[in-house]
């Protein structure tokens, strides 16, 4: 499979990025010639099904609609318990009441309702965080043609992943912001930069391999492209496109000087992710044993965000970054994929 037989002109895949977009720089990405993305963990079963009608209905496609496939653990009361305990002296900083309401998991694995939603709509590609789904929804998924791409941070996760299904495998450098992909270990020690990871992925499997983690400009894409990439996938380097929804702290936090200090953190949602580091992370440690499994420990934390960033505060924030921030630019995402395009060299 060639990523451009997708009918995308560019060989670049806009990131999918939770809490940061919508359909809006999905639209404009794919407007550009390169393959726009949604991410669809977070929406319910009606957001899902609007958010497909506007990029059909818009007519600018193909899409890639992204899902994560984590095995769902019933929630601990004691870890949740542990966590409200540390959080504790937050609440009460900021005026809140100890038992401030709690929300559901946010995150839910891709399942047979998603799967039925997406036959209606029959996306050209379908993405996958955390390894795939079950051979059945998986079979679903593929059975209108749609092309299926996973993250591997690992040549272990890429074989497993050639082996099981995937069309295309996107290889996740540590570099990259958002959730580490990793689901055969979660052993840190065993993630490797995109540059060092990449070349092996491409030797190891037959399948295109995507390049992910710190490629913000038309260099990184023509480094990629030259240690075997079919495509690069770039989600950092898009947060401060007009069409981006990523919140004013947000992008302060990018342009701040503190930007470039980023760490992978459990502490938002329980897995290890990448993010700018913050009043959080510094005071109880990026990673912490204490915050309850994925996706739990958000929901704690989730009266103590609203509260702080009413204040304009994002010290309670999740701040997804990559650890190259050098790229992001208020300008529009067709402009800054046209000049990626120009030094990249492959107009």
């Amino acid at each position: 499979m060639s990523l451009l037989d997708l009918g995308i002109r560019y060989p670049i895949i806009q990131a999918p990025m939770a809490g940061v977009q919508d359909c809006a720089l999905a639209l404009a990405v794919s407007a550009a010639g390169g393959l726009g993305s949604l991410p669809a963990a977070m929406l319910g079963p009606a957001e899902l099904r609007r958010a497909l009608s506007e990029l059909r209905e818009s007519g600018r496609g193909p899409f890639n609609i992204n899902f994560f496939c984590h095995h769902q653990q019933a929630l601990d009361p004691a870890e949740e318990r542990r966590w409200r305990q540390t959080l504790a002296p937050y609440y009460a900083e900021l005026g809140l009441a100890a038992d401030a309401s709690l929300s559901g998991p946010s995150r839910a694995p891709f399942n047979a309702e998603h799967a039925a939603i997406l036959a209606e709509f029959k996306p050209a590609v379908v993405s996958f965080h955390f390894g795939l789904p079950a051979p059945e929804l998986l079979d679903s998924v593929k059975s209108w043609g749609a092309k299926v791409l996973v993250s591997a941070t690992t040549v272990a996760e890429a074989r497993w992943l050639a082996e099981h299904g995937a069309d295309a495998i996107i290889a996740q450098g540590l570099e990259a912001g958002g959730h580490r992909g990793h689901f055969l270990s979660d052993d840190l020690s065993l993630q490797q930069g995109t540059f060092t990871l990449l070349p092996q992925i491409v030797q190891a499997v037959k399948l295109p391999v995507i390049a992910a983690g710190g490629i913000v400009d038309g260099k990184g894409i023509r480094a990629a492209l030259a240690l075997g990439a079919s495509a690069v996938q770039m989600g950092t380097a898009f947060l401060c496109c007009p069409e981006a929804s990523t919140s004013a702290l947000h992008r302060a936090a990018i342009h701040s000087e503190g930007g470039h200090h980023t760490a992978l953190t459990n502490l938002f949602s329980g897995r290890p992710a990448r993010g700018i580091v913050n009043r959080l992370m510094r005071e109880l440690g990026p990673l912490s044993s204490i915050a309850p499994a994925f996706p739990y420990a958000s929901s704690a934390l989730s009266p103590l965000r609203r509260a702080a960033e009413r204040g304009g505060d994002a010290g309670f924030s999740p701040l997804w970054a990559g650890q190259n921030v050098s790229g992001c630019h208020p300008l529009p995402a067709a402009e800054l994929i046209a000049s990626w395009i120009e030094a990249a060299e492959l107009a």
